[in-house]
């Protein structure tokens, strides 16, 4: 009952941080100056003349600026109750949803799946280290995370290319697969989409991985220290006992916390890889609507981030508030 009493207060403190979210998302672009009819207008009028008929049924697609704000922002949650992302300029007349959709599972696929095995690799690693601080593992592990942890990801991003790609050949240039194969469950199609992805993927996790293990070993050596720990080798447990279910435990706490933050950014991608390596997911579809100025696609892309984000937070803090009595007594 305790932790049903914690979880209803989580969903009732999640639930106003999206309103907040939507709100702060409906304000932001109507700050700007101009607005995406003002856009599309223009970019139309350079090959075609536009009658005042079409400027008003543009004007109306991308909201009616000249409505008040309190009917705008009712009818932008009505858009939203029904799943209506608007119009995305930069792809006219294709609605955002698709442009989103068309992307995403790009980078569900890569950088969720390299944001998982960073953080069981890194995990992993970090417990090995911190079990056994001082040791050779550990005076390698530890340098070695620091240093890889350190490197800009868009200079090893481009090391990359020139290296494997540029120079070796062994792999693309860059893009999610070789054009000339229809997207589908081929064999020929998967084998081109994971060529693709190697390097990306391979630069992602090399940046994550450090990270996780310098963490993880430095809350294990501080956790070896409790004295639940020191009681339960008192206790004549096993080493690898003490080490998994009393110190690893405990000390893996704030690194589920961190994890559910990183998953709920894997939503934008990782913006920096799919530039370089022009791979088409979320975060170069960030790029693409920044620099053509595509305000409702920028809206949609920053709402599903944002909402993402909090949905992984509160998975994090359900996890969390299970796996510690603690922060079920203290929230």
């Amino acid at each position: 009952m305790l932790w049903l009493r914690f979880l209803a207060r989580r969903v009732g403190f999640y639930l106003g941080a999206a309103w907040v979210a939507i709100t702060l998302n409906f304000l932001l672009p109507r700050l700007m100056p101009g607005d995406p009819a003002d856009a599309i207008i223009a970019q139309m009028s350079r090959t075609q003349q536009l009658t005042p008929d079409q400027i008003r049924s543009i004007q109306q697609l991308f909201g009616a600026p000249d409505e008040p704000l309190w009917r705008q922002y009712l009818s932008y949650l009505g858009q939203l109750a029904r799943g209506d992302l608007g119009v995305s300029t930069a792809y006219y007349p294709t609605p955002v949803s698709e442009v989103i959709g068309s992307g995403i599972w790009w980078t569900l696929t890569l950088v969720g799946t390299t944001t998982v095995l960073a953080f069981l690799i890194g995990t992993a690693l970090g417990v090995v280290a911190g079990a056994r601080p001082g040791s050779i593992f550990d005076s390698v592990a530890s340098p070695l995370s620091t240093f890889l942890g350190s490197l800009p990801f868009f200079w090893v991003a481009l090391l990359s290319v020139l290296f494997f790609s540029s120079t070796l050949g062994w792999f693309p240039l860059g893009g999610g697969w070789d054009n000339d194969i229809p997207i589908g469950l081929s064999a020929e199609f998967v084998g081109s989409a994971v060529e693709h992805a190697v390097l990306p993927a391979g630069t992602i996790l090399l940046s994550s991985v450090g990270g996780w293990l310098f963490g993880m070993r430095n809350m294990m050596i501080t956790t070896a220290a409790e004295d639940y720990v020191l009681l339960g080798t008192a206790k004549g447990l096993s080493p690898r006992r003490v080490m998994f279910a009393y110190a690893a435990r405990n000390a893996i706490l704030p690194s589920v916390a961190g994890f559910a933050t990183a998953i709920g950014f894997v939503v934008s991608g990782s913006l920096l890889a799919e530039i370089v390596y022009t791979y088409p997911g979320v975060g170069y579809l960030f790029y693409q609507s920044v620099a053509s100025m595509d305000y409702p696609l920028m809206q949609a892309l920053f709402l599903v981030v944002a909402l993402s984000v909090l949905a992984a937070n509160f998975v994090a803090d359900s996890v969390y508030g299970w796996l510690d009595p603690r922060a079920r007594e203290t929230a």
